[in-house]
């Protein structure tokens, strides 16, 4: 099996070594340490790099970072936007230990958190930014999906990066038919930048 194939797993099962990969984003420069059986070893891989070319950084104070890895899109958040506090999560811990690495190297650890999901606090994010685990497959990945849009609060948005022929389309369908406006930013090499927004809570 490659390398890729365990990156949503807890525990993979590759010999870990540590690869160095270097972006610059929103005008900051990333350097960032990446490692065998965690997404995008040694690149930044094309989906986020065109969720980054798209959009400008949030300027919201809580950004949850799902599924981030060894935190490339949690971590440029917390660079740019110095008012924003960021909690990424995901179920690799080898990756998890790269995020809380590259976050302390970057000077931001004081608001860039990496966590288990069951280890995530109670309240509420501002927005979700995501290049999400397509691959985990459609119903775990709705089931996903669905925990951590629950968890924003009322006017917040959900910025995702999914690939046309891993079914953004249809997953744009999916999201507006659980409540969740979803429209399309942008489209570039075979890949789909969606925002899916919560509405305002209306008074009692």
């Amino acid at each position: 099996m490659s390398d890729q194939e365990h990156y949503f797993s807890a525990d993979p099962g590759v010999a870990f070594t540590r690869e160095p990969v270097r972006a610059t984003v929103w005008g900051h420069e990333l350097a960032l340490t990446s490692g065998a059986g965690v997404f995008s070893k040694g690149h930044l891989d094309i989906g986020t790099s065109v969720l980054f070319r798209v959009t400008d950084p949030p300027t919201a104070r809580r950004v949850l970072d799902l599924g981030c890895g060894y935190g490339v899109i949690g971590l440029a958040v917390a660079l740019a936007s110095p008012e924003t506090t960021v909690t990424g999560i995901d179920v690799n811990e080898r990756a998890l230990l790269l995020a809380r690495e590259n976050a302390q190297a970057l000077g931001v650890s004081d608001r860039f958190t990496a966590l288990l999901p069951g280890h995530v606090p109670q309240g509420e994010f501002d927005e979700i930014w995501s290049n999400p685990p397509i691959r985990i497959g459609k119903d775990a990945l709705h089931a996903l999906l669905l925990t951590w849009l629950a968890r924003l609060a009322p006017g917040g948005r959900a910025v995702m990066v999914v690939g046309r022929n891993l079914g953004a389309d249809s997953l744009q369908r999916w999201l507006e038919e659980q409540g969740y406006p979803t429209t399309r930013l942008a489209s570039a090499k075979g890949f789909r930048v969606l925002e899916s927004r919560v509405g305002q809570r209306s008074e009692a």
